[in-house]
Protein backbone atom coordinates (compact mmCIF):
# COMPACT_ATOMS: atom_id res chain seq x y z
CA UNK A 1 0.00 0.00 0.00
CA UNK A 2 1.44 3.16 -0.91
CA UNK A 3 0.13 6.63 -1.50
CA UNK A 4 -0.35 8.00 -4.82
CA UNK A 5 2.29 10.61 -4.53
CA UNK A 6 4.58 8.05 -3.45
CA UNK A 7 7.12 6.51 -6.38
CA UNK A 8 6.53 2.70 -6.94
CA UNK A 9 10.09 2.23 -8.20
CA UNK A 10 11.83 1.30 -5.31
CA UNK A 11 9.43 -1.25 -4.14
CA UNK A 12 8.72 -3.11 -7.63
CA UNK A 13 12.60 -3.19 -8.09
CA UNK A 14 13.26 -5.06 -5.02
CA UNK A 15 10.29 -7.44 -5.90
CA UNK A 16 11.43 -8.19 -8.73
CA UNK A 17 15.22 -8.60 -7.44
CA UNK A 18 13.58 -11.03 -4.75
CA UNK A 19 12.43 -12.90 -7.92
CA UNK A 20 8.71 -12.29 -8.13
CA UNK A 21 6.39 -12.36 -10.93
CA UNK A 22 6.18 -8.85 -12.17
CA UNK A 23 2.38 -10.45 -13.61
CA UNK A 24 1.72 -11.04 -9.97
CA UNK A 25 2.32 -7.82 -8.28
CA UNK A 26 -0.09 -6.51 -6.53
CA UNK A 27 -0.19 -2.89 -6.11
CA UNK A 28 -3.15 -0.75 -3.79
CA UNK A 29 -2.43 2.97 -3.82
CA UNK A 30 -4.19 5.16 -1.36
CA UNK A 31 -3.19 5.76 2.34
CA UNK A 32 -2.34 2.58 4.21
CA UNK A 33 -5.38 2.99 6.99
CA UNK A 34 -7.95 2.84 4.44
CA UNK A 35 -10.18 -0.65 4.96
CA UNK A 36 -10.73 -1.90 1.75
CA UNK A 37 -7.81 -2.53 -0.23
CA UNK A 38 -9.01 -4.17 -3.33
CA UNK A 39 -5.68 -5.66 -4.49
CA UNK A 40 -4.43 -7.17 -1.33
CA UNK A 41 -8.03 -8.92 -1.57
CA UNK A 42 -6.96 -10.50 -4.92
CA UNK A 43 -3.67 -11.56 -4.02
CA UNK A 44 -4.70 -12.98 -0.75
CA UNK A 45 -7.56 -14.76 -3.01
CA UNK A 46 -5.10 -16.26 -5.88
CA UNK A 47 -2.33 -17.90 -3.25
CA UNK A 48 -2.51 -21.16 -2.59
CA UNK A 49 -0.80 -23.32 0.35
CA UNK A 50 2.44 -23.57 0.05
CA UNK A 51 2.41 -20.63 -1.63
CA UNK A 52 4.55 -17.50 0.01
CA UNK A 53 3.32 -13.91 0.17
CA UNK A 54 6.88 -11.23 -0.75
CA UNK A 55 6.29 -7.91 0.76
CA UNK A 56 8.43 -4.88 0.26
CA UNK A 57 8.14 -4.11 4.42
CA UNK A 58 5.92 -5.04 6.68
CA UNK A 59 4.28 -1.58 7.24
CA UNK A 60 3.10 -2.09 3.14
CA UNK A 61 0.75 -5.05 4.32
CA UNK A 62 -1.10 -4.16 7.59
CA UNK A 63 -2.90 -1.12 8.57
CA UNK A 64 -1.54 -1.18 12.03
CA UNK A 65 -0.07 -3.96 14.34
CA UNK A 66 -2.83 -5.71 15.26
CA UNK A 67 -4.16 -5.84 11.21
CA UNK A 68 -0.88 -6.91 10.46
CA UNK A 69 -0.85 -10.10 13.18
CA UNK A 70 -3.96 -10.82 12.11
CA UNK A 71 -3.22 -11.31 8.13
CA UNK A 72 -0.43 -13.32 9.62
CA UNK A 73 -2.37 -15.73 11.24
CA UNK A 74 -4.39 -16.25 8.50
CA UNK A 75 -2.05 -16.83 6.45
CA UNK A 76 -0.37 -19.79 8.75
CA UNK A 77 -3.58 -20.26 8.98
CA UNK A 78 -3.83 -20.89 5.16
CA UNK A 79 0.11 -22.50 5.06
CA UNK A 80 0.79 -19.40 3.50
CA UNK A 81 4.75 -18.21 4.04
CA UNK A 82 5.41 -14.32 4.65
CA UNK A 83 8.67 -12.93 3.48
CA UNK A 84 9.52 -8.85 4.41
CA UNK A 85 12.51 -8.27 2.12
CA UNK A 86 13.25 -4.97 4.16
CA UNK A 87 12.81 -6.86 7.67
CA UNK A 88 14.41 -9.97 6.18
CA UNK A 89 11.64 -11.99 7.14
CA UNK A 90 10.62 -15.20 5.90
CA UNK A 91 7.85 -17.51 7.90
CA UNK A 92 9.09 -20.66 5.88
CA UNK A 93 11.67 -20.87 8.29
CA UNK A 94 12.09 -21.38 12.47
CA UNK A 95 13.56 -18.16 12.72
CA UNK A 96 11.27 -15.97 10.53
CA UNK A 97 8.28 -17.81 12.54
CA UNK A 98 9.95 -16.63 15.63
CA UNK A 99 10.13 -13.02 14.88
CA UNK A 100 6.32 -12.65 13.50
CA UNK A 101 5.51 -14.83 17.03
CA UNK A 102 7.39 -11.95 19.38
CA UNK A 103 5.66 -9.47 17.23
CA UNK A 104 2.17 -11.14 17.44
CA UNK A 105 3.14 -11.06 21.20
CA UNK A 106 4.01 -7.71 21.45
CA UNK A 107 0.94 -6.66 20.04
CA UNK A 108 -0.90 -8.25 22.24
CA UNK A 109 0.97 -7.08 25.14
CA UNK A 110 0.49 -3.20 23.62
CA UNK A 111 -3.72 -4.23 23.25
CA UNK A 112 -3.57 -5.27 27.03
CA UNK A 113 -1.84 -2.04 28.17
CA UNK A 114 -4.44 -0.06 26.44
CA UNK A 115 -7.34 -1.65 28.05
CA UNK A 116 -5.99 -1.40 31.72
CA UNK A 117 -4.73 2.08 30.89
CA UNK A 118 -8.53 2.79 29.83
CA UNK A 119 -10.15 1.08 32.82
CA UNK A 120 -8.07 3.00 35.09
CA UNK A 121 -8.79 6.33 33.49
CA UNK A 122 -12.51 5.24 33.45
CA UNK A 123 -11.68 4.44 37.78
CA UNK A 124 -10.16 7.84 38.22
CA UNK A 125 -12.78 9.33 35.94
CA UNK A 126 -15.81 7.94 38.76
CA UNK A 127 -13.70 8.99 41.43
CA UNK A 128 -13.76 12.26 40.62
CA UNK A 129 -17.63 11.61 40.17
CA UNK A 130 -17.43 12.03 36.10
CA UNK A 131 -19.98 9.45 34.69
CA UNK A 132 -19.04 8.43 30.98
CA UNK A 133 -21.33 7.12 28.50
CA UNK A 134 -24.02 9.18 26.69
CA UNK A 135 -26.04 11.32 28.48
CA UNK A 136 -29.31 10.64 29.02
CA UNK A 137 -32.40 11.20 26.49
CA UNK A 138 -35.12 11.49 28.68
CA UNK A 139 -33.69 14.43 31.34
CA UNK A 140 -35.11 15.16 35.03
CA UNK A 141 -36.82 18.09 33.53
CA UNK A 142 -38.25 15.99 30.75
CA UNK A 143 -39.51 13.18 33.31
CA UNK A 144 -41.16 15.79 35.15
CA UNK A 145 -42.86 17.17 32.15
CA UNK A 146 -44.11 13.58 31.51
CA UNK A 147 -45.99 13.31 34.80
CA UNK A 148 -47.50 16.95 34.27
CA UNK A 149 -48.65 15.43 30.63
CA UNK A 150 -49.72 12.10 32.19
CA UNK A 151 -51.57 13.52 35.17
CA UNK A 152 -53.47 15.59 32.77
CA UNK A 153 -54.88 12.94 31.33
CA UNK A 154 -52.19 12.32 27.90
CA UNK A 155 -51.71 8.63 27.00
CA UNK A 156 -47.94 7.01 27.40
CA UNK A 157 -47.50 7.03 23.83
CA UNK A 158 -48.60 10.98 22.73
CA UNK A 159 -46.11 11.64 26.08
CA UNK A 160 -43.28 9.87 24.58
CA UNK A 161 -43.89 11.35 21.01
CA UNK A 162 -44.63 14.79 22.55
CA UNK A 163 -40.94 14.52 24.35
CA UNK A 164 -39.43 12.72 21.25
CA UNK A 165 -38.28 9.42 23.13
CA UNK A 166 -39.62 5.91 23.20
CA UNK A 167 -42.49 4.55 25.16
CA UNK A 168 -40.35 1.96 26.32
CA UNK A 169 -37.83 4.61 28.05
CA UNK A 170 -40.75 6.61 29.41
CA UNK A 171 -42.00 3.63 31.22
CA UNK A 172 -38.63 2.70 31.97
CA UNK A 173 -37.79 6.04 33.59
CA UNK A 174 -41.20 5.93 35.29
CA UNK A 175 -40.68 3.02 36.75
CA UNK A 176 -37.40 3.61 38.24
CA UNK A 177 -37.92 7.16 39.37
CA UNK A 178 -41.66 7.04 40.90
CA UNK A 179 -43.02 3.34 40.75
CA UNK A 180 -46.56 4.54 40.78
CA UNK A 181 -49.37 3.59 38.35
CA UNK A 182 -48.74 4.30 35.38
CA UNK A 183 -51.73 5.04 32.27
CA UNK A 184 -51.68 2.86 29.61
CA UNK A 185 -50.69 3.53 25.96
Amino acid sequence: MSTSTQDLALQLDALHAAGCDPARVYQDIGSGTIRHRPQLDAALDWMRPGDTLVVWRLDRLGRSLRHLVMLIGDLEQREIALRSITEAIDTATPAGRLQLHLFAALAQFEAELVRERTRAGLEAARARGRVGGRPPVLTSDKLDAARLMLAGGRTVTATAKALGVHRATLYRRLALDDPVDQKAA
